[in-house]
C-alpha cells in the first residue's frame, strides 16, 4: 500500500452515451494485492466459522428445538457462508485481467456478494424485532414470535432479493456489447449499459431504504430495552428481570455494533459513487475508501458468530455439549488405561504372594 502514486486509467462504456458512462479509477497492484490478501483471509475464517455454525443448527437435536429466532439465525448463517463462497471470485477478479473473468465477476459474482449481504441485513433485522417483542411480549403470542410465520417471512425475502437480483443479472447478458480488451479495472462501471445504470440507480435507492429501515429499527429496539432497563432497575434494581433486561440490551448492543461496523461505512460512501462517480476520479484516495468499506461489509462473516452465539440458547447448548463430550471421553480412556494397569498390578502381586506362600504338603 505505500505506491499509492499510481497512474490512472480512464475507460469509456461502448455505448452510445460515452460521456456520461466514463469511470476512472486507480491501477495499483500494490492495493489489488493487499484486497486480495484480506478476502482470503475473510474466506477462510468465515467458511469454517459458519460452516461449523449450519452443522450445529441443522443436526438433529437443533432440529427438535426449533424457535423462531432460530429460524433467523439459520437464515443468517447461510447468507453468510454464500458471502464466503463469493469471496473467491472477487480475489480472482482483482488478480485477473481476462474478460470473461471480469464478465463473470460483474453478472454472477458480484451480485451474489450483494444479494447475500442484504439478506444479512434483513435477517439481522427480523433477530432484532424478534428479541424485542420476546421482552415486550414474554408469552410469545405475537406472530413473528412463531415457527411458521418466520419460516413465511424467510422464504419471502429470498424471494424478493432473488427476482431483483435475477433481473438485474438478465438485462446485464442482455444489454452487455462484446468488449476484446477491459482496463485494469476491479469495477463492472465499463459493462453497464444504458439500460443496466438506470436498473442500478433503482437498486441502490431500494437498497438504502432497506437499510434506513433496519438500521433505524435497530437503533429504536436498543434504546427500548435500555428505556425498560432503567425503569426495572429504579423499582427493583436485583430482580430477575432487571438482570433479564440488562442481558438482553447487551445482546442488543452487540447487534447494532456489528451492524453499524461493517453496513454504515459502505452505506454512507456508496450512496455518493452510485450517482456521482465524477467525483470518485478528482482523487484516488475516494476510491480506496469505497473498496475499504466493501471490505467492512465481507467483515460480517467472521462477526456474526457472535450473534449467534449470544442470541441462541440452543447453539450455547450445543457448543456446550461437544466440548463436554470431548473433555469426558480423555479421562475415561485414561480411567480406562489406570484401571487395566491397576488390575495387571493387582495380579502380578497375587502370583507373587502364591508364589511366596508354602504349599500345603498333601498337594505336592
Amino acid at each position: 500500500m505505500s505506491d499509492l502514486g499510481s497512474d490512472w486509467t480512464l475507460s469509456s462504456n461502448h455505448s452510445n452515451n460515452n460521456s456520461s458512462s466514463a469511470s476512472c479509477e486507480p491501477a495499483n497492484t500494490a492495493a489489488h494485492t493487499f484486497f486480495m490478501v484480506v478476502y482470503g483471509l475473510m474466506f477462510l475464517v468465515g467458511l469454517f466459522l459458519n460452516g461449523f455454525t449450519l452443522r450445529v443448527y441443522f443436526c438433529r437435536a437443533q432440529q427438535q428445538m426449533c424457535s423462531s429466532v432460530t429460524v433467523y439465525l439459520k437464515n443468517l448463517a447461510a447468507a453468510d457462508f454464500l458471502i464466503s463462497l463469493c469471496l473467491p471470485m472477487r480475489i480472482l477478479n482483482y488478480s485477473s485481467d481476462s474478460v470473461s473473468v471480469r464478465r463473470a465477476y460483474c453478472n454472477f459474482g458480484a451480485s451474489a456478494f450483494y444479494l447475500n449481504m442484504y439478506a444479512s441485513i434483513l435477517f439481522m433485522g427480523y433477530i432484532a424485532a424478534n428479541r424485542y417483542l420476546k421482552i415486550v411480549r414474554p408469552l410469545g403470542t405475537h406472530v413473528l414470535q412463531r415457527v411458521g410465520p418466520a419460516r413465511i417471512i424467510s422464504a419471502a425475502t429470498w424471494c424478493f432479493l432473488l427476482a431483483v437480483t435475477g433481473s438485474y443479472i438478465i438485462l446485464s447478458l442482455l444489454t452487455q456489447e462484446a468488449a476484446e480488451h477491459l482496463p485494469n479495472m476491479v469495477s463492472c462501471d465499463s459493462l453497464h449499459s444504458y439500460q443496466l445504470r438506470m436498473l442500478y440507480k433503482v437498486t441502490h435507492i431500494c437498497s438504502a431504504a432497506i437499510f434506513l429501515s433496519v438500521l433505524v429499527s435497530l437503533v429504536f429496539f436498543y434504546y427500548s430495552v435500555s428505556g425498560r432497563l432503567s425503569l426495572a432497575q429504579q423499582k427493583q434494581p436485583a430482580s430477575s428481570g432487571s438482570r433479564t433486561l440488562a442481558k438482553s440490551r447487551r445482546n442488543m448492543l452487540v447487534l447494532v455494533g456489528v451492524f453499524a461496523v461493517c453496513f454504515v461505512p459502505y452505506h454512507l460512501v456508496r450512496l455518493p459513487y452510485a450517482f456521482q462517480k465524477s467525483w470518485w476520479c478528482r482523487s484516488r484516495w475516494l476510491f480506496y475508501l469505497k473498496e475499504v468499506t466493501i471490505v467492512l461489509s465481507a467483515l460480517n462473516v467472521c462477526l456474526d458468530p457472535l450473534i449467534y452465539f449470544l442470541f441462541c440458547k440452543a447453539f450455547r447448548t450445543q457448543l456446550s455439549l461437544r466440548r463436554a463430550v470431548s473433555t469426558t471421553q480423555i479421562p475415561t480412556k485414561a480411567a480406562i488405561t489406570d484401571r487395566r494397569s491397576s488390575d495387571g498390578l493387582t495380579s502380578v502381586r497375587n502370583i507373587r504372594k502364591m508364589s511366596l506362600t508354602p504349599m500345603p504338603t498333601g498337594e505336592l
